[in-house]
């Protein structure tokens, strides 16, 4: 039975394991602050002062590599999946095929050596059932590509024990709406959406989709982005994008960006034949905000916030178009178009963000 994290604030789950270290590493320190006694006693009092004042620094220093080191014995003797504001129960639902193995949609443009990387590293992790590449070139994958990555995918399976199908998703024009078509013949819910530059390490990514498996409408992925509202000379109200540093300043946000999230796959459907045909001609039209369309989209069906995983990625490419200037401005102006088509402002601002406290020092 799968383990996923619940909604449960200010507790904390029993562990005999932690328990039983934190009481051997108080009955260490209680010894060493006797014989450290026994010696200060015997010392003058100048070079007792300056002993005194030794102890207490390698008191902390043994402070915290004590609770270091508690804090690994426990989570390595229960395997304890803790989250800030998300904690784990164990959870039936999660238990079927189709919710214990998720899909990793790569979308890709003309750059074959970063696909060939990110393909291998995710048909490397455990938990994956399928890689699938959006081919959105005029030409369709040479057969030279698709050996490659095929071979790789394979050794990758059996280096691991994990079969994992590999597929490319071909489509006739370049737009940007391809990386969110419906795929037949999927056998899970979970789509985890990533660009081809980005990697996000096995145990980071199988994380986050135990987050994803307790909120499985949610959005949940690593790149946070915020809607400021501002008032307009007219009285209106416009929103302003809102990057990264307007996240790690405020720890406010209403979306997770696609080059790096999971969503259910019904998304896909909704987004394809439910999503206003004018916002499919805005994206086609600028090549831009796809991203911004599907949180609108996941919001809008919801009527909740996305939920943001801290843990780490890479991007292995160059500068993509968020480093252009004037890109704030043309997502800003997404941003405000999108709402002025739904005739509402459906994003969902918060401040909940979820941690694997394994890999923590404080929690």
């Amino acid at each position: 039975m799968a383990a996923t994290p619940t909604m449960m604030f200010g507790e904390k789950s029993y562990s005999p394991v932690k328990e039983k270290s934190a009481r051997g590493l108080i009955l260490i320190v209680t010894i060493m602050l006797l014989r450290i006694r026994q010696l200060m006693l015997q010392m003058g009092s100048r070079v007792r002062g300056h002993v005194f004042f030794s102890c207490i620094l390698l008191g902390i220093l043994f402070f915290f590599v004590a609770f270091r080191i508690g804090f690994q014995i426990g989570a390595a003797g229960d395997v304890d999946l803790g989250v800030v504001g998300l904690l784990t129960s164990s959870d039936s639902s999660a238990s079927s095929s189709s919710r214990t193995r998720y899909t990793v949609l790569i979308n890709t443009w003309k750059r074959y050596s970063l696909l060939k990387q990110t393909v291998a590293h995710y048909a490397s992790c455990r938990r994956v059932d399928a890689v699938h590449v959006v081919w959105s070139e005029s030409d369709p994958p040479p057969d030279s590509l698709k050996n490659i990555l095929t071979r790789l995918v394979e050794s990758k399976s059996y280096n691991t024990g994990n079969k994992v199908n590999f597929r490319f998703n071909v489509n006739e024009e370049n737009n940007l709406n391809n990386r969110f078509k419906p795929i037949k013949d999927l056998t899970n819910d979970a789509i985890f959406s990533i660009d081809d530059d980005v990697i996000v390490p096995c145990d980071t990514l199988d994380f986050a989709f135990s987050v994803w498996q307790s909120a499985p409408d949610a959005m949940v992925g690593f790149v946070p982005r915020m809607h400021w509202p501002v008032k307009g000379k007219d009285g209106v109200t416009y929103y302003n994008y809102g990057g990264w540093w307007s996240i790690w300043w405020t720890g406010t946000y209403s979306m997770v960006l696609s080059k790096a999230a999971f969503f259910h796959r019904k998304y896909l459907d909704l987004y394809t034949y439910n999503m206003p045909s004018s916002i499919h001609e805005y994206v086609l039209r600028e090549r831009n905000c796809e991203d911004i369309a599907m949180s609108l989209l996941v919001s809008n069906a919801t009527g909740a916030s996305p939920i943001w995983v801290k843990g780490k990625l890479y991007e292995i490419g160059s500068s993509g178009i968020s480093s252009l200037k004037g890109h704030s401005e043309r997502r800003s102006k997404c941003v405000n178009d999108f709402v002025s088509l739904y005739g509402t402002m459906p994003l969902v601002p918060t401040n909940l963000k979820a941690i694997d406290a394994r890999g923590e020092w404080f929690w």
